[in-house]
């Protein structure tokens, strides 16, 4: 886990990532915005490379979190190893 600080304010922005298959992806993004306090979710391949970033504030409202979902799990189908990379407040 790292911590870096934000240039604009004085929070603190902390980074967890996660390494998943392919279908244990949406099971997890669903656990994450759940549990809250989540900036945003960047999804990457095996490679590093960033496939999907989710700025999870606008994921969260209502019907936007839906078709947000089914775009992840269509990632999901496509990787076989990925990894989460989360942003915490």
């Amino acid at each position: 886990m790292a911590s870096t600080k934000n240039k604009n304010s004085k929070t603190e922005s902390k980074f967890e990532e996660f390494k998943l298959t392919g279908h244990e992806l949406v099971k997890k993004i669903r656990e994450l915005i759940k549990a809250g306090n989540i900036r945003r979710i960047i999804i990457k391949n095996e490679k590093g490379k960033v496939m999907m970033e989710i700025p999870v504030t606008v994921a969260v409202v209502g019907t936007v979190f839906a078709p947000v979902l089914a775009a992840v799990g269509a990632l999901a189908a496509l990787l076989n190893k990925c990894s989460i990379v989360v942003e915490k407040k």
